[in-house]
């Protein structure tokens, strides 16, 4: 599922028009970008939860030539799953678990 697909599912659902339904949802994204943009950490209760984590800088290499390339520190958002979204992924018949034959 894409964002417009996830929009045009909740206009049908609650009976709003799409337009609507579309800035809702580009209201909730921006708040959650917002947020990690701010150093704050965003809890969806039974969902997951964002947050930012910092990487040290590295010397890496240029795979093409071999040199050496210095790789800054940065921060990279990162979403944890919660509890009651991981036992509905398990419990599903999801095509990413393997069958048991």
């Amino acid at each position: 599922m894409n964002k417009s697909q996830l929009i045009e599912e909740l206009a049908e659902k609650t009976d709003h028009h799409i337009r609507v339904t579309d800035k809702v949802v580009n209201i909730f994204f921006d708040n959650i970008k917002n947020a990690l943009n701010d150093g704050d950490k965003v809890e969806i209760r039974g969902f997951g939860s964002f947050f930012l984590k910092e990487y040290n800088g590295y010397t890496g290499r240029n795979p093409k030539t071999g040199d050496k390339v210095k790789v800054p520190a940065k921060k990279l958002p990162v979403f944890r799953t919660g509890k009651d979204l991981k036992e509905k992924v398990r419990s599903s018949n999801s095509p990413l678990q393997k069958s048991k034959d």
